[in-house]
This record gives structure tokens, sequence and C-alpha cells, in this order.
């Protein structure tokens, strides 16, 4: 899970909390690195006459940034779709990017917990101003850490202080170290709490553990089984699944996804990895297609409740960015006016970012490595944004 811009600091993915921690992609798993694509693009992203913008803007992210592949499925407010490939699917072979390949979606997952969450509000089954310690009792305990001040709505809207398991997992154990839920509610609970909880913002992956954990508590069944039932069957997404335990495969033709920790390394095949460091925080595989379809059937109402659709909607500021932090939700604006909503998602060999607007639109892309500086970051949004506002 990425390192992720505290409610004071820079939103580059190399603050959190005002310190600067080393980016590791480990952490890779499901974060948005939180930016609001202000910074100017070079040259090469810029518009040209009778070019298609999204696909100059992919196709200088390979040439410019360095990724192997670029993709992207965009949606425009007649309902017409149009998807996008740049680069390479494999740097090996120079295979040809597939059209909507799947791809690993990282913290994308964090929405798709949430909604199960609020689903289970709207049934009664779970209160979000009740504390944690009501459904895990006396398991959310460490160092000012007491799930007896954690509400769930501050684990959905990372307000509660917990710290970030993802910051303390070497990248290098992910393509075969298997994590139970709670292997990595331990790690996160041998560190100090950020801060009290309601204090502040702060992304942390471990607040979606404790999540997933409510979840299976409340249900009695997997939190995988969960999410298939409640959100993938139900709005029909065919190229979505929550990986099982083991399975370090991407069904579908897909890009492979490559990794380095820095820029002088050279890229690393990180394909086939056991995703289960993310779980409820980041790892599920998609497809671009199937995201815009999520974020359109979230937002239009298939999936919540009016009044629990407005709580997810309902953000705090991510500092000065312009962004906001819904429950699983984030809004961030859009150079055209107005907001977009999603989430995004980091895990090693993969990043998506994208959204959907009230009037329809859509747009999600993806790349096959996670950059190790921002800028590259900001050009991808910077991508979304020109893909929305066209």
């Amino acid at each position: 899970m990425r390192e992720q811009a505290s409610q004071n600091s820079l939103p580059d993915r190399r603050q959190r909390g005002g310190r600067c921690v080393a980016v590791s992609a480990a952490a890779a798993l499901a974060v948005a690195v939180i930016t609001t694509g202000t910074l100017a693009p070079p040259a090469a992203y810029a518009a040209a006459a009778g070019r298609d913008t999204v696909q100059q803007g992919l196709d200088a992210m390979v040439r410019a940034d360095g990724q192997p592949a670029a993709l992207g499925s965009v949606k425009d407010r007649a309902g017409r779709t149009r998807t996008y490939t740049a680069g390479v699917a494999d740097l090996a072979t120079g295979a040809k990017v597939p059209a909507n390949g799947q791809v690993r979606a990282g913290s994308n997952t964090k929405t798709f917990t949430a909604v199960v969450v609020l689903q289970l509000v709207a049934e009664g089954k779970i209160g979000l101003d009740t504390m944690v310690d009501t459904y895990l009792p006396g398991l959310v305990r460490g160092e000012e850490i007491d799930g007896n001040r954690i509400t769930v709505r501050q684990l959905l809207q990372h307000t509660s202080g917990l710290p970030d398991y993802g910051l303390h997992i070497d990248d290098n154990v992910l393509p075969d170290r298997y994590f139970e839920p709670r292997d990595l509610l331990d790690i996160a609970l041998q560190h100090k709490a950020d801060f009290a909880p309601g204090k502040k913002w702060a992304y942390s992956n471990t607040n979606y553990v404790v999540a997933g954990l409510i979840v299976q508590k409340v249900t009695g069944r997997p939190l995988a089984e969960q999410i298939d039932q409640r959100v993938i069957q139900r709005i029909g997404l065919r190229h979505t699944y929550f990986p099982a335990p083991g399975d370090k495969t991407i069904r579908e033709p897909h890009p492979k996804g490559y990794h380095r920790k820095t820029a002088d390394e050279p890229l690393r095949d990180f394909t086939e990895i056991d995703p289960s460091a993310g779980w409820a925080a980041g790892q599920m595989i998609s497809t671009n297609s199937d995201l815009n379809r999520f974020f359109g059937a979230l937002l239009g109402g298939r999936l919540l409740p009016e009044a629990q659709l407005a709580q997810m909607r309902t953000t705090v500021p991510v500092g000065d960015t312009g962004a906001g932090y819904g429950l699983g939700l984030m809004s961030r604006p859009l150079s055209c006016g107005g907001v977009y909503w999603g989430h995004g998602g980091d895990i090693a060999g993969y990043e998506t970012r994208g959204g959907v607007t009230d009037d329809g639109r859509a747009a999600s892309l993806a790349v096959t490595s996670i950059p190790v500086t921002a800028e590259p970051i900001r050009h991808l949004e910077k991508v979304v944004d020109t893909a929305l506002c066209r």
C-alpha cells in the first residue's frame, strides 16, 4: 500500500504525516495517491489538432514516462464508449496490449468493501457511528490504539488514526508470501497510532482490513463472497473478481505488470504475485470498462439506498489538494468545472486512476508499472481530466 499525503502535507507519494518515507511498492498495494493534476504537463502532453487527446496522453506516458503499457476506457455523456491502448503488453516479446485487458485494481477494492459495509448499515446490521469493539471486541489494541474509541465511519473515511501496515511490508515478499487478514492487522498494531480518532485524515490500508473483518463477523461469510454476491453479480461485472487464496494469476487477457523501487533499477516482471497483502484494501482484479460500470452503478443508486449513498459522498478535505474523501469514495476537481467520483489504486505492477461524473461521463485508465516519482502520476490524472472534460 502506497504512502499517502497526510492532511497537512504536500500531495506527493513520498510524504506521509510530514515524514519523508521510502517509496515501497509493497506498500504499493492499493493506494490512491492524492494529486490534483495541476502540474503543467510537458510538451508531449499538449493537444495536437486532429488527434485524440486521450490517445495522445497514453502514448506520451509510454514515450516520456517510460511506462511499458497504458490502457483505458472512456464513456461520454451519450453513453458512447471507446477503449485505448499504448505501448506493449510484454517487454520481452513486444506483444500487443489487449483492449480492455484485466489489471490488478489495487485500492479500488476499498470502494467495493465500503459498499458492502454500507449495505449492511442499510440492513441495520452495522452502525456507522458504532465502535469497532462492538463487532471485534478486544481485537484492535495497541499503543494509543483502542477499538472502543474508533467508529466504523472513521475506518471508512481514514480518520481513525490506525497506522498503515502497508508501510512495513517489503515488496520483495509479494510474489510468494501469503498474509492472513489478521497478519496484516498485527503488523499495524506493532506501531503507535498516528493520531487520536477523528482528529485528522491520513490514508491507512489498515482501516479497510478492519472493515473487512467486521463484514465477516457480522455476516458469518467470507468478504470475497460478500463482494461477489452483493456487488459483482448484482451489476454484472463480468471481468471483475476477488482472487482466491493462492491465486497469483490474472485470468483473462492482460498486459504484464512491472515493478522497480528506484528509477535506476531495471523493471521486473511482477504480473504474478500473491495479492493477499491487499485483501479488503486492494486485492481485486478488474478491467477499465468494469470499473467504469461499477462507479457508474454506484453513483446511479443501483448499489446503495439514497441515505447510504449520501453518507458515502460526504467528504472531508484531503489537505489543500481540492480532493475530498468520503466513505471509500473520493471526489476530485475537474479543470472544466465540477468534480468526478472514484478512487484509484496501486499494486506492484499496476496503477489505475479514474472515476465518473454525475452526468454520466466515465473514464478509467491503467498503466503497467508504478512510477517512482509523483510527476508521472500527475500525468495519468491529467489524462483522466482530459477524458472527462473534452
